[in-house]
């Protein structure tokens, strides 16, 4: 599907699954390089920069959030002229329909446009999705908030596995990021040859963009640690305490274990045993025995 947005003598192509024809098209109309074009047409799984004559081909590889399974991404194609932008995906993309939303806004009311070419149209697009990556950023934050809240009251257990998961979650984010700033980098360059040294303040600015997103995943990676040795530290001495208290059982039952084992012996001289009330004696000595090994447990502090 091709979609097209004029403002001014600026012109946005968004093109969603494009076809041979459509590309062809394009390349009539705007003199793309046919090795470009092939590239429209197929996804890549391997980021790139590209200039070729008055053309900079741009792949970028962007992490979706959705639910918190493994974590999805998207390749936008970014086909960037001296006045026109190209856009080329495979699925629909929330961001970039906003910003058509403003786009197509500032065309009909007739405003004046801070994008003067195709290098401008393209950082202001970069920065929008970088900001979106940002507010999905936030919904992690509130996650993590959400396992904090439950790891101190108590669900130490389950909270083992939405730890893992969200430490999923954010590992998929940055790997999907990290080949982002090679990419800016090496745009940088090949920008200000083709729009001019001043350029190199826009590049500079999706730059800052794409670092505060890196810099919100690293303080939330390091959130996520810190929960995670939290929980497995209440776990452990969740699970101490319970061994504690099964050992003084044990130590408690053993010593009557035994005194029952002595009086049910069968020998001729077996003291209590065949006496009026013999039964509630031997309970009755038994329970001062309890007793006196919890006195003496309760006063060494080990309950």
């Amino acid at each position: 599907m091709l979609t097209r947005y004029v403002q001014r003598h600026l012109t946005w192509i968004d093109l969603i699954s494009p076809t041979p024809a459509e590309v062809r098209s394009l390349m009539d109309e705007f003199g793309i390089d046919p090795s470009f074009a092939n590239e429209l047409l197929t996804s890549s799984y391997k980021p790139k920069v590209e200039r070729r004559g008055e053309l900079i081909y741009v792949i970028l590889h962007f992490p979706l959030l959705r639910g918190m399974g493994k974590v999805p991404e998207e390749e936008i194609d970014f086909l960037i002229g001296k006045n026109f932008l190209i856009t080329a995906r495979y699925a629909q993309s929330d961001p970039l329909h906003s910003f058509a939303k403003a786009f197509e806004v500032n065309a009909v009311l007739g405003h004046n446009a801070a994008a003067t070419h195709g290098g401008h149209l393209f950082a202001a697009m970069a920065r929008n999705l970088y900001r979106s990556l940002g507010d999905e950023c936030d919904v992690l934050e509130r996650h993590l908030g959400d396992i904090e809240e439950h790891i101190f009251n108590g669900d130490e257990r389950s909270m083992v596995v939405r730890l893992s998961q969200t430490g999923r979650i954010i590992h998929d984010f940055r790997q999907r990021l990290l080949p982002h700033k090679e990419m800016l980098i090496s745009l940088e360059p090949q920008a200000t040859r083709m729009f001019g040294p001043e350029f190199a303040y826009y590049v500079r600015t999706v730059e800052g963009d794409y670092s505060r997103v890196r810099t919100i995943l690293e303080n939330l990676r390091e959130a996520m640690i810190e929960l995670r040795e939290t929980n497995n530290s209440l776990l452990s001495t969740k699970q101490n305490e319970i061994m504690k208290t099964l050992t003084v059982i044990a130590f408690v039952t053993l010593p009557l274990e035994l005194v029952a084992a002595i009086f049910t012996m069968q020998t001729r001289d077996t003291p209590i045993v065949g006496m009026r009330g013999d039964f509630w004696i031997i309970l009755a000595l038994m329970a001062l025995l309890a007793g006196s090994f919890f006195v003496y447990f309760k006063r060494k502090g080990w309950l």
